[in-house]
């Protein structure tokens, strides 16, 4: 049978009339999910970087459950061609079927009278030009390098697709239904040219090479939700673990970063082998892969079996001291079943991820750092929660517009609390019928809660009042149960705000390195100079809160240049440099190779701090102001950018070209440094 190719066009008033009040309302098909359930998608897409497109061909099929007159499709000013819609007999062929249709900025929306308990599969080509939600990195046709400040030296450019659909995004460069409510198995295949690799969600089954371009095949055996859709092209290397299940754990690092892949992905497999543990259910996908890039709008993100994260997160075994990949590693691997597994129904119950995902970060780490890190950072949340309370910003854990505090701190700490209200036993069955009960579906608060009150035959309602429904935060209660730790009592009872003998002997004692530093940060005058032998947490806090150094203690705080931290050695260095003036040629001649963290936190200090000491290597100036002045430029991260325009405005140095890179990075995708450029660029003028 021939392949009709269908013309969308509006025949009557009547249409016209229903468009309008659909559009009007607000309203027509926000009922969509319980009509109709889209099954799967095949997808195919071309992706052209350099021009930003995207080219496409997408097959759903779809079930209707009620008869309707009409569906749609999400799809962001899209081109959208060749439209077939076809019933699918159980007996005999297809049936191409006349329909009607409308192709505005938003949605598809295909006009027909459905009929309930069929099946449709329904096909269209289309052209996109994503201005959200597919991001493409450093792409300069033709060009892998790109040379900086007069050919002083090259850069490498990154060049990367990824995509972030946070919610209901996808829709940017996919048609796709944005409510998270229906779930569809997609498989994709990406074409992109050589040289590169292409991941997303699922199996990779096969590729197919052509002259230029290589197509890749990917394969999902379950559904998920359309903001769940993931893909990374770049180059990348990877190693493949497994767990103690089977699941290949598949980790992503940029091939110049071998020496950094250990400490980055260090204690993965222990979390994926302690989650399936302690949730009691298996992990729900084939596999599971994680891709860094460059310039991500967020930590990381739990895509379907693909976790994307910031390669701010790809350190050496020195960063892993003071910023690594363990939290979120955990955080978005939890999400795998909370969030991705089941999934909330609407942003009432956002809790039901960012809450659970947290509480089981905390539990992971909990696992390998010992129960004093899982209370001290359960103490943290309160702190930031009673912030909340006092500045007037508590809100109810099942409000839409609560913040991420909310969402992610309160919701962690109720799951504490709920734990010691129904017992251990009784809360992990509860997760793991809760989980068993509603895979690969929505849930609601009262899912769950239903669940906890089965398990445990406990009322809870009065708990879900309090915690769920009430603003207000119970910093009574939650302190209550957090002083049931002895490593929390013995914090809270240190005072040091007023010097006393029995202060200075803390600093010397075994309590604990954070009651250390809470003696430093009351008072850092009582530092004296057999409390540099100290654990480097310790020593990092002395270097961050003695900022006026005694004479006395000038050699010991020159010893934190050589500890192995990179922030230590930050604070060290700008510290010494301010106190001590006659030494600062020394400092910046023993710090001089120091690059420290990805963001370049002590070579862009050290470089802003040699060209303001006077007769320090003058014939370099010039070369390290522009080294500096490199920094800005858009190929390079943007937490990089950010610290050298800090310090260009810092010491007024931010010459034109450097206000030209400003400008540009004023419309950077990533939020907070635009924001940051756009602040910096008025004080310019």
């Amino acid at each position: 049978m021939a392949f009709w190719i269908k013309v969308c066009y509006i025949r009557s008033m009547k249409v016209l009339l229903q468009l309008c009040f659909c559009f009007i309302s607000l309203f027509c098909f926000s009922q969509q999910a319980k009509d109709v359930d889209f099954k799967s998608a095949k997808v195919h897409v071309e992706i052209q970087p350099t021009i930003k497109k995207v080219k496409g061909q997408v097959a759903y099929t779809l079930d209707i459950l009620k008869a309707v007159d009409s569906l749609y499709i999400d799809a962001v000013n899209m081109n959208i061609k060749n439209i077939e819609l076809i019933q699918i007999h159980q007996q005999g062929d297809p049936e191409f079927l006349n329909f009607e249709c409308k192709n505005n900025t938003k949605q598809l929306i295909i006009y027909y009278a459905f009929k309930q308990d069929e099946r449709y599969e329904l096909r269209m080509e289309y052209v996109a030009h994503p201005r959200k939600a597919m991001y493409f990195v450093d792409w300069v046709d033709g060009v892998d390098t790109v040379p900086i400040e007069n050919n002083i030296k090259e850069i490498d450019l990154r060049k990367q697709v990824w995509t972030q659909g946070q919610g209901k995004y996808t829709s940017n460069w996919l048609p796709s239904i944005d409510d998270m409510n229906d779930k569809i198995e997609f498989d994709l295949s990406i074409t992109f040219k050589k040289g590169f690799d292409v991941i997303t969600n699922g199996r990779l089954t096969h590729k197919e090479t052509q002259d230029s371009t290589i197509t890749w095949h990917y394969d999902m055996e379950q559904s998920m939700s359309s903001y769940l859709v993931a893909l990374v092209i770049g180059k990348y290397d990877k190693k493949i673990k497994h767990s103690k299940s089977g699941i290949p754990l598949e980790m992503y690092y940029y091939p110049e970063d071998s020496l950094k892949y250990e400490p980055t992905y260090r204690y993965t497999k222990g979390i994926f082998d302690f989650f399936e543990e302690e949730i009691g259910v298996p992990y729900p996908w084939q596999n599971y892969k994680q891709i860094p890039v460059k310039d991500f709008l967020y930590a990381g993100m739990e895509n379907t079996g693909t976790t994307i994260f910031s390669d701010s997160f790809v350190i050496d075994s020195i960063a892993f001291v003071d910023k690594n990949y363990v939290n979120v590693n955990a955080h978005e691997l939890a999400h795998q079943w909370f969030g991705d597994l089941v999934t909330e129904t609407s942003g009432t119950h956002h809790w039901l991820q960012e809450g659970f995902a947290t509480y089981y970060a905390l539990l992971a780490e909990a696992f390998f750092f010992g129960d004093d890190y899982y209370y001290w950072n359960l103490y943290q949340y309160v702190q930031e929660l009673l912030v909340q309370e006092k500045s007037g910003q508590s809100s109810s854990l099942l409000d839409p517009k609560s913040s991420s505090t909310t969402f992610y701190k309160k919701g962690a700490l109720v799951l504490h609390l709920l734990r010691e209200k129904i017992g251990n036993s009784a809360f992990r069955e509860t997760v793991k019928n809760y989980l068993l009960e509603y895979s690969f579906k929505n849930v609601r608060t009262e899912d769950f809660i239903n669940e906890a009150e089965n398990l445990s035959g406990k009322d809870l309602s009065g708990f879900v009042d309090r915690w769920l429904k009430d603003k207000t935060f119970y910093i009574d209660d939650a302190m209550e149960s957090l002083e049931k730790s002895t490593f929390i009592q013995e914090y809270l009872m240190v005072d040091c705000e007023i010097a006393s003998s029995k202060c200075i002997t803390y600093l010397n004692s075994g309590i604990s390195d954070e009651s250390k530093e809470k003696v430093i940060t009351q008072n850092a005058n009582l530092i004296k100079k057999e409390h540099f032998k100290n654990s480097v947490k310790v020593r990092q806090a002395i270097a961050r809160y003695l900022v006026e150094i005694p004479k006395e203690l000038k050699i010991e705080y020159e010893s934190l240049l050589n500890d192995k931290s990179y922030l230590t050695v930050e604070f060290a260095l700008y510290n010494l440099w301010t106190n001590f003036p006659e030494s600062r040629g020394a400092y910046l001649r023993q710090t001089k190779g120091m690059v420290g963290f990805r963001d370049k936190n002590i070579r862009t200090l050290w470089l802003t701090l040699a060209l303001l000491t006077s007769n320090f290597e003058p014939e370099n100036s010039q070369q390290y102001y522009k080294e500096l002045r490199d920094y800005t430029n858009s190929r390079y991260d943007f937490n990089i950018r950010m610290n050298a325009f800090k310090y260009l405005s810092m010491i007024k140095a931010c010459d034109q070209p450097c206000k030209n890179n400003l400008k540009q990075a004023s419309t950077h995708h990533v939020w907070q440094f635009s924001k940051f450029a756009r602040q910096l660029l008025k004080e310019f003028n």
